[in-house]
């Protein structure tokens, strides 16, 4: 549902600049009001991130004080929750349940065997119990033992805690006492990294709960240390204004607002690529895209919906650690230019999850490199240009790259060296298409009815190959792939998400009771995004409700078209969408209302892609705009293939492959029979035979 309002955007010149963080590269876009663009890549630095973007924002050669607005994409909080570096953190919970969060669900870490490990964020000695208890409609059965709150917070301050969860196990139904606990544990605190459950997710399932509040304390300091360090950076070059950081969810949020709730950021980074695409994509005409980011160190999937990321409350980053907030529901595997070819111990090629990274990075980075990578694949196959490689610090031979992948790969295997290559990319390409066939078949969706939006700095090379094997008709590379996210950043709108637990069967609600709830939502939203001090055109809101049949435990999201809706209604949206997932009507069963949920997005002004490749700099014709021809390897055979520059071609230009088409931050592999056509936008789009 979309309602707005509106607003009246700022008139004069605006510096936008988007500064994305990944594993391999620090990516940079700045977009200028009066009609220039600066776009750049700088390595990523891994022990502080905050050098790597000042450098980028350096390099770009605009004066920092000039810029209006920065928008950044991190992964610093993603990275602290996967390695486990996190803050020493102190959780008080109702007695009784502090090992909610380490018993979690009935899983496993693996579908078969046995044995697994599990550590919790928060240790048993640092989880302490008090007493207190509020039942699940809210009742107070037990007042909350204000005594036992004090002893408990100085016990944690006594053992080193730097952050403190509170986690009561009914809050979500009455906050009552959540409430009181931070007050007083925050005459005794000595710094603001307090997390209360309710505040942060107002959801019945304790353990889900529980640990999306034990994540967000555990990353407060680290995230709010970064912001600060890079602000004060920032500040010191000139820059007056607010720093701005994408939200997991695709939106964005003042720097003074996100260490608050700090596991919002988890997935900054692949979010904002998404909602580049979507905007991207959309503006091209189409509306159903998998999105499809290939970096140096992994590989992210996402699918759009009419122009609208797939949003997820129930993301679980790995076993044992659900966070959920919502978030761009991407999934992520182990595949990038960067990952590993191996052979393993029964004798089989495989490719990933080990990756070379930045440093020392693939075998043709010239950085000490000695693995066989999938970049170093696609080189000596012709794919990749050798004297025109982005951040390589020492020039290797090709015969180089060919003995590594001799030694380790050819040889026991009993291949050719070019049949080793293209092994790597067959393994890595059906590895990736496996990704696609989760975010879409998995879901009851026919890739065949979409587009696959290719970016990153590797994604456009394996799109065509990717898309042939699912049979998805058409492959969209943007302008820009190697700066998507960093586009990303530039475009997106801000966004506050709510949801807010009901779990009772439909027909003992009252009408009045949904229209309550949302509009309770709807006024706060709107307040959060008036308090961020951002230029916005409008306000949207979206409604949606997840709901089950009673008996059942998944859960099914119901869009609400209107923030008015009764209770019969509501059960004919949710019938239809079951019938449409699962092809069966359940008439008889009833309904449970789980959540209602409301998104509340600002959106900001329009920007015009069509510059991000300078028309002045296209050619007139094709030929033109072709720079060489060399042996590329298709199927198993080399072919001579004309290699063109990107900035160079025609607007409205329509190559036939097998062609190979360059540009700064990425190389886009067209294979035989397939065909591609530029945009308005200078999107290439590229038609599968």
């Amino acid at each position: 549902m979309n309602n707005t309002t509106s607003r009246q955007p700022d008139s004069g010149r605006q510096i936008i600049a988007g500064v994305d963080v990944g594993g391999t590269f620090t990516d940079l876009l700045i977009f200028d009001s009066s009609g220039s663009i600066v776009f750049g890549k700088t390595p990523t630095t891994v022990d502080n991130q905050a050098f790597g973007v000042m450098q980028a924002l350096t390099n770009s050669a605009v004066s920092i004080d000039s810029i209006n607005t920065i928008v950044h994409g991190t992964t610093t909080t993603t990275n602290a929750v996967l390695e486990r570096k996190l803050a020493r953190t102190g959780m008080i919970t109702t007695r009784g349940f502090r090992d909610i969060i380490e018993l979690g669900r009935r899983t496993r870490p693996q579908p078969y065997g046995m044995h697994g490990q599990f550590h919790p964020i928060i240790p048993r000695e640092l989880r302490i119990e008090v007493s207190e208890r509020i039942d699940a409609s809210g009742e107070v059965l037990t007042d909350l033992d204000e005594q036992q709150l004090r002893e408990g917070v100085t016990t944690l301050l006594d053992m080193g805690c730097e952050s403190l969860v509170i986690h009561f196990l009914h809050a979500y139904a009455n906050p009552l006492h959540e409430r009181r606990a931070a007050e007083i544990a925050a005459t005794l605190w000595p710094n603001r990294y307090i997390t209360t459950g309710h505040s942060l997710l107002s959801e019945y399932r304790e353990y889900e709960r529980g640990v999306t509040a034990c994540v967000n304390a555990s990353v407060q300091p680290i995230l709010d240390n970064y912001i600060d360090r890079l602000q004060q950076e920032l500040k010191k070059s000139g820059y007056r204004d607010e720093l701005l950081v994408m939200n997991g969810n695709g939106g964005m949020v003042s720097a003074a607002m996100v260490a608050r709730e700090s596991a919002k950021t988890v997935m900054s980074g692949p979010a904002s690529g998404v909602m580049a695409a979507a905007y991207t994509a959309k503006r091209a005409g189409i509306k159903d895209i998998i999105t499809y980011d290939m970096g140096g160190t992994s590989s992210d999937v996402a699918l759009i919906l009419d122009a609208i990321p797939s949003v997820s409350h129930e993301l679980e980053i790995e076993y044992a650690m659900p966070i959920h907030v919502p978030m761009v529901d991407v999934r992520t595997i182990g595949s990038g230019g960067g990952s590993i070819a191996s052979i393993n111990d029964a004798g089989l090629l495989q490719v990933g999850p080990d990756s070379a990274g930045a440093t020392p990075g693939p075998i043709c980075y010239g950085r000490g490199g000695t693995e066989p990578t999938i970049s170093d694949a696609n080189l000596i196959l012709g794919r990749l240009n050798d004297k025109a490689l982005f951040s390589v610090d020492n020039t290797v031979s090709v015969n180089d790259i060919k003995k590594a992948i001799d030694v380790k790969i050819a040889t026991p295997l009993d291949l050719s060296i070019d049949n080793a290559a293209g092994a790597i990319l067959t393994i890595a390409n059906n590895k990736m298409a496996g990704a696609v066939r989760m975010v879409s078949i998995s879901r009851g969706h026919d890739p065949r009815d979409f587009a696959l939006f290719a970016f990153g700095g590797a994604g456009p090379l394996h799109a065509v190959a990717i898309a042939r094997e699912l049979g998805i008709p058409k492959v969209l590379v943007p302008a820009r792939p190697g700066i998507t996210n960093a586009l990303g950043c530039v475009v997106a709108d801000v966004r506050h998400d709510f949801v807010n637990t009901i779990n009772r069967p439909l027909d003992t609600l009252s009408d009045e009771l949904i229209t309550k709830t949302l509009d309770t939502q709807c006024i706060r939203g709107e307040q959060l995004v008036k308090e961020e001090s951002i230029p916005i055109d409008n306000i949207q809101f979206v409604h949606s409700a997840d709901m089950q049949f009673i008996g059942q435990t998944h859960l099914l999201s119901v869009p609400i078209e209107a923030r008015t809706i009764s209770c019969d209604a509501l059960q004919k949206l949710f019938e239809q969408v079951y019938l449409k997932r699962f092809h069966v009507e359940l008439k008889e069963i009833r309904a449970n209302l789980v959540n209602l949920n409301t998104t509340v997005i600002g959106n900001r002004k329009a920007l015009d892609l069509s510059q991000l490749i300078d028309p002045a700099g296209r050619r007139a014709t094709l030929s033109e705009a072709q720079v060489a021809t060399r042996p590329v390897w298709f199927d198993g055979n080399w072919c001579d293939t004309p290699i063109y520059q990107r900035d160079l071609l025609p607007i409205d230009a329509l190559i036939t492959g097998p062609a190979i088409v360059e540009q700064t931050d990425t190389t886009i592999v067209i294979e035989p029979a397939c065909t591609a056509s530029g945009d308005t936008d200078g999107n290439l789009i590229i038609e599968i035979q």
